[in-house]
């Protein structure tokens, strides 16, 4: 990949020597980094050298640049390395992602970042104090560079965030707004949607705004090729994420108007070269002794993410005395966790979010309405539980659906509709999908606190092979 880098600033040395009119303009765009700040001082060597040779790179994320790093998403001030090391690379916007919402913060990123925040498809109240804006231009040695944000609104109105991160702040459909932004077609020499709507969207939006140039996409976490073709005669770009890859996009500009379209992926994170003063900022922000703390052993290795969702659910049952615990799958970050020591960064890479405890008194038809709406019906989505066995039956027509849960409890006795039970689990599945008159109970307790107190008590832990939920 580091040949790879060459042979595009030697093709981009080229271009600036014989292109007359034409002008080719140069784009790295990141997208869903979720705070690896690990690679930064890769990420911050390529951008040198692409500036070495085009002063006037842009450099974008499409949003999501926390969570999912203790290091970044505990530090003092949350997230402030993630921001940090953004403005000293020299972002120049970012989308919002529905993540930057986590634990409130927002606001105070937005004041110490040194780029903006753009969406089209947001309001927020002025006592929030967040400062984004719709859209941005660029001057590019006299190339006007336009560039929109927009982030995916779920059906419920709201992106896939904590809605008590939300009060004051208000979302509509990116694709009922989008449509007001076509004046930058007729201002600017290139336009750009910076977009966290999740890869379909970004097809289906090319379909009907194809006066968008490119699609700097993000959400979906989806690595596309570079010979990815032309949708609707726009080029759509996803880089994966995690700050694995960068899409590196080049855009050539004949008497205004954007007559060439091209990507390319550079891997980051192999890549052989590291910004020294970076890579020194980073190994600071990560000297916490608090994070390599050893909290219990797992004798097997965690093989898939329903193991790891079993012990978490298995803490928060312990802990309160329920019947049954359940949590979303979303909210369990890592897939795979390796035999040997647990630490305290352990728990806080699989659990990031300052959830807190929610316990409630259901019937088992609200609990069994509580497990549909949480999964959306998604076999992918459906919760991990403790004390209880979920048989999951497939619909006829799609077979990602769930036609059919049967829950049958630890003592081997099924759900009965009727009968109350204590169920336990947390704030963000109570506040999403919760039924009005529920009787609940809201504790102070962080679920990863919960956890790291579990693991603590148990000493060693295996949940290897461990199987919930089944599908007939």
């Amino acid at each position: 990949m580091h040949r790879k880098l060459w042979i595009l600033t030697v093709a981009l040395l080229l271009a600036v020597a014989t292109f007359g009119e034409k002008r080719e303009i140069h784009i790295l765009a990141t997208n869903d980094m979720h705070a690896s700040i690990e690679y930064f001082p890769q990420l911050a060597a390529i951008v040198d050298s692409l500036r070495g040779i085009d002063p006037g790179l842009l450099v974008f994320s499409a949003g999501d640049n926390r969570t999912g790093n203790p290091m970044n998403d505990q530090y003092e001030i949350p997230s402030y390395p993630i921001v940090a090391l953004m403005n000293l690379v020299g972002f120049n916007a970012s989308a919002i992602g529905n993540h930057e919402f986590d634990s409130g913060s927002l606001p105070r990123l937005v004041g110490l970042s040194a780029f903006r925040y753009l969406c089209a498809n947001i309001q927020i109240d002025d006592t929030v104090g967040i400062a984004t804006v719709p859209c941005q231009t660029f001057d590019v040695g006299g190339v006007k560079v336009g560039v929109v944000g927009a982030i995916e609104v779920g059906s419920k109105g709201i992106p896939a965030s904590h809605p008590d991160n939300l009060h004051g702040i208000h979302f509509v459909q990116a694709s009922t707004v989008l449509g007001q932004y076509e004046w930058m077609r007729r201002q600017c020499d290139v336009v750009v949607l910076l977009s966290h709507l999740g890869y379909f969207t970004d097809v289906e939006t090319a379909d009907k705004f194809p006066w968008f140039d490119v699609i700097l996409g993000g959400h979906t976490h989806k690595q596309l090729k570079a010979d990815e073709p032309l949708h609707n005669g726009v080029l759509v770009t996803q880089s994966g994420g995690y700050l694995q890859r960068a899409a590196y996009v080049t855009l050539t500009v004949d008497s205004g108007r954007v007559t060439d379209k091209r990507v390319e992926y550079i891997d980051v994170k192999k890549y052989p070269k590291k910004n020294k003063v970076i890579a020194s900022l980073v190994e600071s922000f990560g000297n916490s002794p608090k994070f390599s703390r050893v909290i219990a052993r797992a004798e097997t290795p965690f093989g898939v993410k329903e193991e790891l969702g079993s012990m978490i659910c298995d803490a928060l049952k312990d802990a309160y005395g329920a019947d049954v615990a359940l949590t979303n799958p979303g909210g369990v970050r890592l897939g795979q966790l390796p035999a040997g020591d647990i630490t305290v960064l352990d728990v806080l890479r699989f659990d990031p979010f300052d959830n807190k405890i929610v316990v409630m008194t259901l019937t088992g038809k609200q609990l069994l309405d509580l497990m549909m709406s949480c999964s959306q019906r998604r076999l992918r989505s459906f919760p991990y539980v403790s004390g209880a066995q979920c048989e999951l039956t497939p619909d006829d027509e799609d077979a990602t659906l769930v036609k059919t849960a049967k829950v049958t409890l630890a003592d081997g006795k099924p759900l009965k509709m009727k009968q109350k039970y204590r169920v336990v689990t947390n704030s963000y599945v109570a506040s999403t999908n919760m039924s009005k008159g529920v009787v609940s109970h809201a504790y102070d307790d962080l679920t990863h606190d919960v956890i790291i107190r579990y693991l603590e008590k148990q000493k060693t832990v295996s949940y290897k092979g461990v199987r919930r939920l089944r599908i007939f």
